[in-house]
């Protein structure tokens, strides 16, 4: 197992013109999976760009492998251990399957042309096909195929598993489990799809409007957050430096907490003006939860 981080980004700021990406600073360590969320516009695809070195950044550091994309002393020898999935499947529209592997040979100097053999098999991707006859999840596997076939240490994904039928993408999820059991590899996966981000990440970034909102162990959010739903007047006694965001309806009003257990011990008590009021109700926060009030909070 490796110590240290796979990724190591501090201050990354990229300007727009109305979009500023703020000094952005977060670390992945080797042996992890991190799920990159937040609305769309709010930054995620620009940091996933600056981190491959596709667009000159205005300020900051980034690390690759222990290689430096950008800046003085940068060099492309991280390139090699990077594998990179993007939504759309970017091969020759005409290329056969079986003829990839011919060509990654001139890209990847560690092209491993049995590794991707095998993780043909495994998909059950058809060799004899044209790219452009793969069904999306066909393609999907294809381009992951490629990433892992040539020694690539991390893998960046930006929406990889959209549009992708839940037998297939359960399929894609587990393999990026197996990939970094050995502590020697790192995963940093971007999508909307919160579910896949709660089974599998160990760590969630959140990114809103360009700065990070929140940076922590999914288990340990999982665990401490919650939804306290009641009247306003309930609402309005829990103390203001526990919520983490707010939603109202005209039905009732919830809030995220950073500390459920507050309220797990009786506290749900306190928020009752008599004994004939209807108590409020505590429940568990997930992590399409915790984006959905912390970013309605941020307005």
């Amino acid at each position: 197992m490796d110590t240290g981080n796979a990724v190591t980004i501090k201050n990354l700021t990229k300007r727009y013109s109305g979009f500023l990406l703020d000094h952005i600073s977060f670390e992945i360590p080797w042996g992890s999976i991190v799920g990159f969320i937040g609305e769309n516009g709010a930054g995620k695809s620009t940091t996933i760009r600056a981190m491959l070195g596709l667009m000159p950044v205005d300020e900051g550091e980034i690390d690759l492998a222990g290689c430096s994309v950008c800046g003085a002393g940068s060099d492309d020898k991280w390139r090699e251990q990077v594998g990179v999935v993007f939504d759309e499947c970017n091969f020759p529209a005409e290329l056969k399957v079986k003829d990839i592997g011919t060509s990654m040979r001139y890209v990847f100097p560690k092209w491993e042309e049995k590794g991707f053999e095998d993780y043909l098999d495994r998909f059950e991707i058809p060799r004899d096909k044209k790219t452009k006859e793969l069904s999306k999840g066909m393609k999907m596997k294809l381009s992951i195929a490629v990433a892992l076939s040539h020694h690539s240490r991390i893998l960046i994904l930006d929406e990889a598993t959209s549009g992708l039928d839940p037998v297939v993408r359960n399929e894609i999820l587990d393999l990026f489990q197996e990939f970094v059991e050995d502590g020697r590899h790192a995963v940093f996966l971007s999508s909307h799809i919160t579910s896949d981000i709660e089974k599998i990440a160990d760590y969630i970034i959140l990114i809103h409007r360009g700065r990070l909102l929140l940076h922590e162990n999914k288990d340990e959010l999982i665990y401490r957050y919650g939804i306290v739903r009641g009247t306003k007047a309930q609402i309005a006694r829990i103390p203001k430096e526990l919520i983490k965001g707010k939603w109202e309806n005209s039905f009732e009003t919830s809030v995220l907490v950073k500390d459920k257990s507050r309220f797990e011990r009786g506290g749900l008590e306190s928020l009752k003006s008599s004994p004939e009021e209807a108590e409020p109700v505590l429940d568990k926060a997930g992590i399409e939860d915790i984006l959905m009030y912390m970013v309605k909070a941020e307005g």
